[in-house]
Protein backbone atom coordinates (compact mmCIF):
# COMPACT_ATOMS: atom_id res chain seq x y z
CA UNK A 1 0.00 0.00 0.00
CA UNK A 2 0.91 3.18 -0.61
CA UNK A 3 -0.01 6.63 0.83
CA UNK A 4 -1.19 9.06 -1.78
CA UNK A 5 -2.84 12.58 -2.10
CA UNK A 6 -5.98 12.84 -4.33
CA UNK A 7 -5.20 16.03 -6.06
CA UNK A 8 -7.57 15.70 -9.21
CA UNK A 9 -10.21 14.09 -11.54
CA UNK A 10 -10.30 12.54 -14.69
CA UNK A 11 -13.33 11.91 -16.82
CA UNK A 12 -13.10 9.28 -19.90
CA UNK A 13 -16.45 8.86 -21.70
CA UNK A 14 -15.48 6.11 -23.54
CA UNK A 15 -14.22 3.36 -21.68
CA UNK A 16 -13.57 -0.60 -21.60
CA UNK A 17 -17.51 -1.50 -20.16
CA UNK A 18 -16.05 -3.44 -16.74
CA UNK A 19 -15.06 0.07 -15.55
CA UNK A 20 -18.36 2.11 -16.38
CA UNK A 21 -19.44 3.83 -13.37
CA UNK A 22 -16.26 4.09 -11.66
CA UNK A 23 -15.21 7.17 -10.52
CA UNK A 24 -11.05 7.71 -11.49
CA UNK A 25 -9.44 9.96 -9.83
CA UNK A 26 -5.99 11.68 -9.96
CA UNK A 27 -3.78 10.72 -6.84
CA UNK A 28 -0.09 11.12 -6.24
CA UNK A 29 2.21 9.65 -3.45
CA UNK A 30 3.05 11.63 -0.49
CA UNK A 31 5.48 10.68 1.98
CA UNK A 32 4.46 10.40 5.87
CA UNK A 33 3.83 13.77 6.20
CA UNK A 34 1.77 14.70 3.01
CA UNK A 35 4.59 15.75 1.11
CA UNK A 36 4.28 15.13 -2.71
CA UNK A 37 6.71 12.26 -4.00
CA UNK A 38 6.75 10.77 -7.38
CA UNK A 39 4.06 11.56 -10.20
CA UNK A 40 0.61 12.15 -10.56
CA UNK A 41 -1.64 8.46 -11.64
CA UNK A 42 -5.20 7.68 -11.74
CA UNK A 43 -6.76 5.11 -9.31
CA UNK A 44 -10.14 3.74 -9.42
CA UNK A 45 -11.56 5.02 -6.38
CA UNK A 46 -13.60 2.43 -4.40
CA UNK A 47 -14.66 4.73 -0.93
CA UNK A 48 -15.88 7.44 -2.06
CA UNK A 49 -12.88 9.60 -1.99
CA UNK A 50 -12.36 13.05 -3.19
CA UNK A 51 -9.74 15.79 -3.79
CA UNK A 52 -7.91 17.01 -0.80
CA UNK A 53 -8.26 13.35 0.72
CA UNK A 54 -4.92 11.47 1.69
CA UNK A 55 -5.64 7.77 0.92
CA UNK A 56 -4.21 4.48 0.53
CA UNK A 57 -3.20 2.91 -2.83
CA UNK A 58 -2.57 -0.41 -3.85
CA UNK A 59 -1.43 -1.33 -7.51
CA UNK A 60 -0.72 -4.07 -9.72
CA UNK A 61 -2.51 -7.44 -9.15
CA UNK A 62 -3.56 -6.02 -5.68
CA UNK A 63 -5.72 -3.37 -7.38
CA UNK A 64 -7.87 -5.95 -8.71
CA UNK A 65 -8.51 -7.66 -5.21
CA UNK A 66 -11.68 -5.76 -4.00
CA UNK A 67 -14.97 -6.06 -4.49
CA UNK A 68 -15.61 -3.52 -6.80
CA UNK A 69 -12.36 -4.07 -9.04
CA UNK A 70 -12.28 -7.80 -9.18
CA UNK A 71 -11.62 -9.20 -12.68
CA UNK A 72 -11.40 -5.66 -13.81
CA UNK A 73 -8.46 -3.80 -15.97
CA UNK A 74 -7.44 -1.61 -13.20
CA UNK A 75 -3.77 -0.88 -12.03
CA UNK A 76 -4.21 1.07 -9.72
CA UNK A 77 -6.86 1.67 -6.77
CA UNK A 78 -8.08 3.63 -4.04
CA UNK A 79 -9.47 1.67 -1.46
CA UNK A 80 -9.20 3.86 2.43
CA UNK A 81 -9.36 7.49 3.08
CA UNK A 82 -7.43 8.01 5.76
CA UNK A 83 -8.38 9.71 8.91
CA UNK A 84 -4.83 10.18 10.73
CA UNK A 85 -1.28 8.92 10.25
CA UNK A 86 1.06 8.63 13.79
CA UNK A 87 4.60 7.45 12.90
CA UNK A 88 7.44 7.37 15.85
CA UNK A 89 4.41 8.26 18.11
CA UNK A 90 3.86 11.46 16.34
CA UNK A 91 0.73 12.44 14.33
CA UNK A 92 1.29 13.56 11.41
CA UNK A 93 -1.41 14.05 9.45
CA UNK A 94 -4.86 14.35 10.92
CA UNK A 95 -8.10 15.07 8.33
CA UNK A 96 -9.95 18.56 9.62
Amino acid sequence: MLIAKVIGTTVSTIKDEKITGRKLLVVQQTDEAGNAIGKPFVAVDTVGAGVGDLVLTASGSSARQTTITKDRPVDAVIMAVIDSLEVEGKTTFRKS
